[in-house]
């Protein structure tokens, strides 16, 4: 039975809400236990009332202090040593479960999971990698926050870590991989564009070019690599740009009987489109790069997103991530 530690403490939502993420995939998913790590003050009142075949697939495991979001990472490795994230870190290193899953704070998690399980050999730096909805189906974007800058060779290994990822867990035969730009053309962008341009053009993967922002949600490509400030700002302008649409839409509809009407009819369509769209449907992101699966949830995930988020890391270690990865670099 699979069994993956979570860090419930992590994030800006109680851990009431992200216990109710996990017990959700455990209902769906038999041959996967939980080990529940923080406070147990605070995750017990969470389990009261489970039936028993579902209470013995969970475990509260210990751990006395919480790394705030908004806590330096170094001081998070540090001082954390009994952090709800580093005691969850810890049992993956230690063999006790096959992945962890945590919703906090972004700097933290990359700078503990780089010390506590370090990369695979020959990776200099792990990567957050998830997937956005684009116009046939899903684009799998790296990296999304976990180092704010990138050299080309980094990027470059980003590209054969998401081509990898790509491939293998998500049956995409021959992954097209592009690097995010200003522009289309070869000679646009900076530096560690070009020479990354440059790296990628003499293969290993099947790269494709530059694509633009827009690009992303075209369906051309399937894997979009960049580093991580620029990740991170595209990723939360979608989501900013769904809430946006979501909004201007329910005003309009709810702005006139006519509009009322209207919106009665279209009714299922749009209930369809909300729901791919939903950026919950799209929480977790694999840290790519590291010894061991490790799952990035957004810090605000409510219940359903956090399930998502788990659903992923069991995938992830099903789909024995680490270990394609290592096998590719050479380790």
């Amino acid at each position: 039975m699979l069994i993956v530690a979570v860090d419930v403490m992590s994030g800006d939502r109680e851990p009431r809400e992200r216990v109710a993420g996990v017990l959700r995939v455990l209902r769906l998913d038999g041959d996967l236990r939980a080990l529940l790590v923080g406070k147990p003050a605070e995750i017990a009142p969470g389990l009261e009332r489970l039936p028993d075949a579902l209470r013995e697939r969970v475990e509260i495991v210990p751990a006395s202090q919480v790394i705030a979001m908004g806590e330096a990472p170094r001081t998070a490795v540090r001082r954390g040593r009994d952090s709800s994230m580093r005691v969850a870190l810890n049992l993956v290193k230690e063999g006790r479960a096959a992945a962890c899953v945590s919703a906090g704070n972004t700097g933290a998690l990359t700078a503990i999971s780089h010390f506590v399980l370090k990369t695979v050999e020959s990776v200099e730096r792990a990567a957050i990698m998830s997937a956005v909805p684009s116009s046939r189906g899903h684009t799998h974007m790296l990296d999304l926050g976990a180092n704010t800058g990138a050299t080309p060779l980094q990027l470059y290994q980003f590209a054969c870590m998401g081509s990898i990822v790509a491939r293998d867990l998500y049956g995409i035969e021959a992954p097209r991989v592009a690097l995010l730009n200003i522009g289309e053309e070869d000679i646009k962008g900076h530096e560690v564009v070009q020479a990354a341009h440059a790296l990628l053009g003499d293969g290993g993967v099947r790269y494709v070019g530059f694509v633009e922002g827009d690009g992303i949600f075209s369906g051309e490509v399937d894997v979009v690599v960049t580093d991580g400030f620029t990740g991170n700002v595209a990723l939360k302008t979608m989501e900013g740009l769904a809430r946006l649409i979501a909004r201007r839409t329910r005003r309009e509809f709810q702005s006139s009987v006519r509009g009322a009407i209207a919106g009665w009819i279209a009714r299922p369509v749009l209930r369809r489109l909300a729901e791919g769209l939903d950026p919950r449907q799209y929480n977790g992101a694999c840290m790519v790069g590291l010894r061991g699966v490790v799952v990035k949830s957004h810090g605000h995930a409510d219940a359903t997103a956090f399930a998502r988020a788990v659903e992923l890391a069991a995938h992830a270690a099903r789909g024995e991530l680490t270990s394609h990865i290592a096998q590719a670099f050479g380790a």
